[in-house]
C-alpha cells in the first residue's frame, strides 16, 4: 500500500483528464507509483437522480451499492493521467470488480475518497493492477472497492495469477433486457467515463472492436438493481469478473442463486455466451 499520499483541494475538469488520457498511448515503467490521492467529495441530488434512472436503481433513501465508483471517478482519472502513472489510460481493460459494503449507504451528503494503485502481477495477456478506493464518512470507513485492470502492453517476470471461481451454486433466471445501442453514451454522461469503446461503433473501431461495448460497470450496476432485496445492502462483499463484452444492442439475461448472505450470479445473452459471473457473501474482515 502507498505511503505517499496527496491531498487534493480540487479536481481537474473530466475533459481535460480524457485529453492526457488520449495524448499518453505508450507504457512508460512496470512500476506502480507510490502516491495516492484523497479528497471531500460532495453528493449531487441531480446526477444521483440521473444515475438511479440509468442504471435501474429504485428512489430510496439509500445510495445505490455502485454509485460511489461513479463519485470516485473523477480522482481515479487523475491517479491514472498522472506523470507518475506509467500506463496508458486509454488502453487498459476492466476485468474484474470488487465492492465492499460496510455500513448501509444512508444519510450522506459528503465522503472522503482515496484512490491508490497497488498489487501489480503477471497475466497471461500481460500484467494486471488494483485500483483501490476507499469511501468514508464521519464515522470511518464506509464503502471499498478494487478495480482490476489489465494493461496488455506490459510484460512481467514471474508467476501468473489465475481468475478464482467458487463451486457453482444452483441459479435460476430472475430477468432479461436489451442493452440498447445508446446505453453507452447514457451512462457515460451519468458516470463521467467516455471512453470511446462505448459510445458509438466507428469510435469502438479505433480500439479493435466492432460494435460498441457496455460499460461493465453498467451492467453490474443493472444487475445489483435488479437483485434488490435479493442481497444483503451492507455488510456484504460484491465481486465480479467481466468475461465477453456485451456488444451493443443484444439482449441479455440475468441468472441468480437464492436470496441470502452468500449467493452467485452470472449475465450472458440469449446465445449462451458469458458476460459477467459473481458472487457475493459478508465482508471479511
Amino acid at each position: 500500500m502507498t505511503a505517499h499520499w496527496r491531498y487534493l483541494d480540487s479536481l481537474q475538469p473530466l475533459p481535460n483528464l480524457f485529453i492526457q488520457a488520449a495524448l499518453k498511448r505508450k507504457v512508460t515503467g512496470t512500476q506502480l507509483p507510490d502516491l495516492g490521492l484523497r479528497n471531500w467529495m460532495s453528493l449531487d441530488a441531480e446526477k444521483l437522480a440521473a444515475y438511479r434512472s440509468v442504471c435501474g436503481f429504485k428512489d430510496d433513501s439509500l445510495l445505490p451499492l455502485t454509485y460511489p465508483h461513479v463519485l470516485a471517478f473523477p480522482l481515479q482519472m487523475q491517479l491514472m493521467t498522472s506523470r507518475e502513472f506509467p500506463f496508458p489510460l486509454l488502453g487498459l481493460i476492466h476485468i474484474a470488480n470488487r465492492i465492499r459494503i460496510h455500513r448501509p449507504l444512508g444519510g450522506v451528503s459528503q465522503l472522503y475518497v482515496s484512490v491508490q494503485a497497488d498489487n501489480l502481477q503477471a497475466h497471461a495477456k500481460g500484467a494486471t493492477f488494483d485500483l483501490i478506493t476507499q469511501v468514508e464518512d464521519g464515522l470511518g470507513l464506509l464503502w471499498d472497492e478494487e478495480s482490476t485492470m489489465l494493461c496488455k502492453d506490459v510484460k512481467l517476470d514471474g508467476g501468473i495469477s489465475g481468475d478464482f471461481e467458487p463451486a457453482s451454486l444452483a441459479m435460476s433466471e430472475l430477468a432479461r433486457w436489451q442493452a440498447p445501442s445508446y446505453i453507452g453514451r447514457q451512462y457515460a454522461k451519468v458516470s463521467g467515463d467516455y471512453n470511446p469503446i462505448h459510445l458509438s461503433a466507428p469510435s469502438a473501431k479505433l480500439f479493435g472492436f466492432p460494435r460498441a461495448i457496455a460499460h461493465g460497470m453498467w451492467l453490474k450496476a443493472h444487475s445489483l438493481a435488479i437483485l434488490g432485496d435479493h442481497l444483503p445492502t451492507s455488510n456484504v462483499e460484491i465481486h465480479v469478473q467481466f468475461q465477453k463484452p456485451v456488444r451493443l444492442p443484444d439482449n441479455v439475461v440475468l441468472s441468480a442463486s437464492a436470496a441470502g448472505s452468500h449467493g452467485q450470479l452470472r449475465v450472458e445473452n440469449e446465445q449462451g455466451i458469458v458476460h459477467m459471473i459473481g458472487s457475493w457473501q459478508p465482508v471479511q474482515e
